[in-house]
């Protein structure tokens, strides 16, 4: 159903239809003579177009009507079997639009990438503007974009007559028309270009061109037939006219998509309009329906808003030739081909080239382009889509494999997938290798298959045989290792989630046994090598002075990492860290003191949090009675945490563990020692900072935040409780 708001339909729509119907009749004429169809035909399908798909289909902005895209196929189709026949075809080709519609396939063409559609675009753009140079300098479009191209240096050193004149005249209007005031910039420019060069070229007498229409032009009387034999060609011919309409309806409805900010297309909705469309315009003997890039893209720069435009146009494209022929026919050819010429070359946009280029398919895009221009809509589309597919495939089986030198050993890295195609470089690689050494081999990868599985094994095999050796690191899940067990991982779905090496724990990724200081030397190793380059660039700013936004005061267990549940980096926190999180009432510790007073007065960090965790020692040492030594001593501290009453909550319910329950109270105590340090007080007083307290579950990963409104510690995400709300 159809929904046309009247003051949207009159400002905006109304003209719009107007300029497309200025656009769709001389199109639609010119592509039914090259279709060797009845000329009437052309002008059957843009009414029939314009008012069913554009009442039907799912794309709002998109204008339809008869192709030159199927100029050819048409052509062909009409010799061979008649144009009764072809109306039947015609027919047949929208009905089975209508089930692949239905079927909800039409949204693949969703998958087709931008650079393809923005380089259609421009293929068609060029293609316009090759032929319509020819009409404005005073001669005739070739058949092809190859042979304008030819013709064009001798069309431009000829004589040029007042089409000529006519023609710049127009362009010269579109392209001054944004520069004029807003009052005069409410007539579309199109509209009002077309209408000065008609106007201009009448009362100078001069004798040009112009729109011709046939005297009977609605005369018809046919009947869509059968075919007496040939069901395979006919057949056939109902597929190829049914897919090649229905590719260039959805690649022109998410080609529009990408020209205006209203509502997407609903393709497969699309697919079903075009479908109706296409059974009735054959019907009553009008070519073949599709959405046309060149109408629609005029309508969105001419301002429409709704499918109100495209129907309008349908309507227009009717009443008008039957009506005021006349008056058609005064208007210059000179005139519409400078307007397709301004509407092509705006197809041609920079800024999408820039964007392929920084996204590297330009190839893609000028492929297309290229393809296009010289041959035609369909075989560009499909080059650009099968260079797309081998960018694809490249890129998503590239292996990156390089080798290092270091002293006597040597190094391998292999990172992205490692397939079969990788197995020529990788063997290349390895072989350059020299026997007897040691080799450490890094496998980076997200996928390795049996081919690659092979390679590996039987290299490592005969360079140890030869007396070298090798240690195989893999970075994430076990591919190698897992082949090598028995058990090969056979797809990526079933690989496991490996944790990245920086926050997994050394126990999780360092096979290497020994004392502590080699896990050490390993992991500065593995940061030297993976982590380093990576925060060379952030660590260089941060090399001359530190400007922290927190002070994160935190225990010292081994489990509580600040940067990972803050996801913050070097630079964010000033972190202090001792038994259970304590900050000593009264400023009883010199080093806590300092340390507060440094962050507070000379960092002047803007938040301090206070973070207590689940499973805390110091916690439960202070539940049961700590034993005698320096863990009694600092704990006397925390001795005010035990003595709080009331309830301290996890999202509103309270802890098992007596240890847990007793490390939120202390979350909160310190926090209340830390308002006793002056130059705290000071700068909460003043707004400048803010005090924070939060609580980690180790075993559940859930960081929670105090929320000082509800007396409670809040997930971290939770939606904020507002009172009175």
């Amino acid at each position: 159903m159809v929904i046309m708001r009247p003051l949207a339909v009159l400002r905006h729509d109304l003209p719009a239809s107007l300029v497309v119907f200025l656009v769709a009749v001389p199109l639609s004429l010119g592509i039914a003579l090259a279709s060797g169809a009845p000329v009437a035909a052309g002008l059957v399908a843009a009414v029939v177009g314009g008012v069913v798909a554009g009442a039907l289909g799912g794309s709002v902005l998109q204008v339809s009507g008869p192709a030159a895209g199927l100029t050819v196929v048409m052509a062909e189709t009409i010799q061979t079997f008649g144009w009764a026949v072809t109306c039947a075809i015609t027919v047949a080709a929208g009905a089975l639009q209508i089930l692949l519609g239905l079927s909800r396939i039409a949204r693949a063409a969703l998958a087709i990438s931008p650079a393809i559609v923005h380089g259609m675009l421009a293929g068609i753009g060029v293609t316009i503007v090759l032929g319509q140079l020819h009409v404005i300098l005073g001669g005739k479009a070739q058949s092809s974009a190859v042979e304008n191209i030819a013709e064009l240096p001798g069309q431009i050193v000829a004589h040029h007559d007042s089409a000529t004149l006519i023609g710049l005249l127009t362009i010269a209007i579109l392209l001054l028309w944004p520069k004029l005031p807003a009052a005069v910039r409410k007539v579309p420019g199109p509209l009002a270009a077309i209408a000065a060069a008609t106007v201009v070229s009448v009362l100078a007498g001069m004798t040009l061109p112009r729109v011709e229409l046939p005297g009977d032009l609605l005369d018809i009387h046919l009947v869509p037939q059968l075919p007496d034999g040939g069901w395979d060609g006919f057949a056939l011919a109902v597929v190829t006219i049914a897919l090649i309409a229905g590719v260039e309806s959805l690649l022109s409805a998410v080609a529009v998509d990408r020209l205006h900010t209203g509502p997407r297309a609903n393709l497969n909705r699309e697919l079903v309009g075009q479908g109706a469309a296409n059974m009735l315009s054959g019907a009553v003997g009008g070519l073949p329906v599709t959405g046309v890039i060149v109408r629609s893209s005029t309508n969105v720069a001419a301002g429409a808003k709704t499918r109100a435009s495209a129907v309008l146009h349908g309507v227009w494209v009717l009443l008008f030739v039957v009506l005021l022929a006349g008056l058609i026919q005064s208007i210059p050819l000179a005139a519409l081909a400078g307007l397709l010429v301004h509407v092509g070359a705006k197809l041609v946009d920079p800024g999408h080239m820039r964007t392929v280029l920084a996204h590297g398919d330009l190839p893609v895009y000028l492929l297309t382009l290229g393809g296009v221009v010289v041959f035609d809509l369909l075989t560009g589309v499909l080059a650009g889509i099968g260079l797309a597919l081998v960018l694809m495939l490249r890129r998503t089986l590239w292996s990156g494999i390089h080798v290092e030198n270091e002293g006597d050993a040597w190094r391998v890295v292999v990172e992205g997938v490692l397939t079969f195609l990788s197995v020529p470089r990788l063997s290349k690689v390895l072989g350059a290798i020299p026997a007897g050494v040691a080799v450490r081999l890094e496998l980076v990868v997200d996928y390795l298959d049996h081919a690659a599985f092979e390679s590996l094994t039987t290299w490592q095999q005969a360079h140890e045989r030869a007396g070298g050796t090798v240690d195989v690191d893999e970075v994430g899940h076990p591919w190698f290792g897992e082949g090598k067990a028995g058990r090969p991982t056979r797809s990526r779905l079933a690989a496991s989630r490996a944790v990245p090496r920086w926050l997994a724990p050394w126990s999780e990724w360092q096979a290497v046994e020994g004392i502590p200081a080699q896990q050490t030397r390993n992991g500065a190793t593995e940061f030297h090598r993976r982590a380093a380059p990576l925060l060379r660039d952030t660590l260089s700013g941060l090399a001359d002075g530190q400007r922290p936004r927190t002070l994160f005061i935190t225990c010292g267990d081994s489990r509580i990492v600040p940067n990972l549940i803050t996801t913050s980096g070097p630079g964010d926190l000033f972190t202090i860290r001792n038994i259970g999180n304590l900050v000593p009432p009264g400023q009883a510790d010199p080093s806590m003191n300092a340390s507060i007073e440094y962050a507070v007065g000379v960092l002047g960090v803007e938040e301090i949090v206070v973070c207590g965790h689940s499973g805390c020692g110091a916690m439960a040492a202070l539940a049961d009675g700590p034993p005698a030594g320096p863990l009694a001593v600092w704990l006397r501290h925390a001795e005010p945490s035990a003595h709080r009453t009331g309830s301290a909550t996890l999202d509103g319910g309270v802890p098992d563990r007596e240890g847990d329950r007793l490390a939120l109270h202390n979350v909160l105590q310190q926090l209340e020692h830390l308002r006793e340090y002056p130059s705290v007080a000071a700068a909460e007083a003043a707004g400048k900072v803010q005090l924070t307290g939060m609580y980690f579950a180790v075993g559940t990963a859930q960081v929670y935040l105090f929320d000082g409104a509800e007396r409670t510690f809040r997930p971290a995400g939770a939606p904020v409780v507002v009172r009175g709300a």
